[in-house]
């Protein structure tokens, strides 16, 4: 009789834990459903038509997978010499040479255009969307409301999605094929619907400015987000360097800009121990992105432009790394 009796006040325990969770879930969708009323009320006032609002929220959902990862984002454990073979294995240095040569016409007329070397939007490709294989499954309405929902960065998502609301609107993408990351950012080019909204290009003159599916404007997109914040076509992304002994570590970081010529007087070399270039038009920053004993890099405009895209400095060297075995192939 005992068992029986615990056995019935664990099933009566298990079952009001089920509920609980099945209440707590439907008042999450409830709050989730309320809220995306009163977005569309706020996005009627914001002169969306009612056909616009119909057609992106029509199959809106609540993405907890969304929210959790925004929470955990995890941090780097790597170093660069452990992360960039990950990020960069030989078969994604080998692809890249082969989407280039594919692409080599259209790269370099988008290239001469913009004023941005083609190795560079090629890297970029294929770091952000492995050349467009994957640019996320993600609903960018659901993954924008839900994370405007969550409230810790309300006012940075709603205003992406009044952005992805005026994309729909103005007709480049109809919202079921407005797939993205978790966070929202698009297409082969990764672009925020605000950087969308700043840098997409439709270079292929069909009315549209398709980062999803066209190449003409995915390449002229990335080309024309890095000419925008300050590329040079004259000077590469950084090189590899080595500091000498006692070097004072105060000068690093990209706030501190030097003629290569001035860095060299203080005893920065090459890799291979060289002298730098004597150049006083040039300015570089000397990048320490683990610590003197990893790598460390002078780093051009162009890394502070690649810093623009994504703020981290593993992800330049990724880009850089690969532009670089695009130029120097194996």
């Amino acid at each position: 009789m005992l068992i029986k009796f615990v056995s019935s006040a664990l099933i009566g325990a298990l079952a009001l834990v089920s509920v609980s969770a099945s209440a707590q879930e439907k008042s999450v969708e409830e709050k989730f459903s309320d809220y995306v009323e009163a977005l569309k009320d706020e996005a009627r006032g914001n002169d969306y038509s009612e056909e616009t609002l119909e057609k992106a929220f029509a199959k809106v959902k609540y993405y907890e997978r969304a929210v959790e990862l925004d929470k955990n984002q995890p941090e780097f454990k790597l170093t660069l010499d452990t992360y960039l073979p990950r990020a960069v294995p030989e078969w994604k240095a080998e692809k890249a040479l082969e989407k280039y040569e594919e692409h080599k016409e259209l790269l370099e007329k988008v290239g001469k255009e913009f004023g941005v070397q083609p190795r560079f939007i090629v890297a970029l490709w294929g770091i952000e969307t492995n050349f467009g294989s994957y640019t996320g499954g993600f609903d960018v309405i659901s993954a924008l409301t839900t994370l405007a929902f969550d409230g810790r960065r309300e006012a940075f998502f709603k205003k992406q999605l009044w952005h992805a609301l005026t994309i729909i609107q103005d007709g480049h993408i109809a919202p079921e094929k407005m797939q993205g990351s978790w966070a929202g950012a698009m297409g082969q080019t990764q672009f925020m619907p605000s950087s969308f909204m700043n840098y997409a290009v439709d270079y292929d003159g069909d009315g549209r400015k398709d980062i999803w599916g066209s190449y003409p404007d995915v390449f002229a997109s990335a080309a024309n987000y890095l000419s925008s914040v300050g590329w040079r076509d004259d000077v590469t992304w950084g090189r590899q360097v080595q500091l000498p002994e006692g070097f004072d570590t105060s000068l690093s970081g990209l706030d501190t800009k030097k003629k290569l010529s001035e860095w060299g007087d203080l005893g920065v070399t090459r890799y291979d121990g060289s002298e730098l270039p004597q150049r006083d038009d040039i300015e570089a920053s000397v990048v320490i992105p683990d610590d003197k004993e990893g790598r460390v890099y002078l780093a051009y405009a162009n890394y502070d432009a690649l810093m623009h895209w994504n703020r981290s400095h593993y992800f330049v060297a990724a880009v850089g790394y690969l532009s670089d075995r695009i130029r120097f192939p194996r």
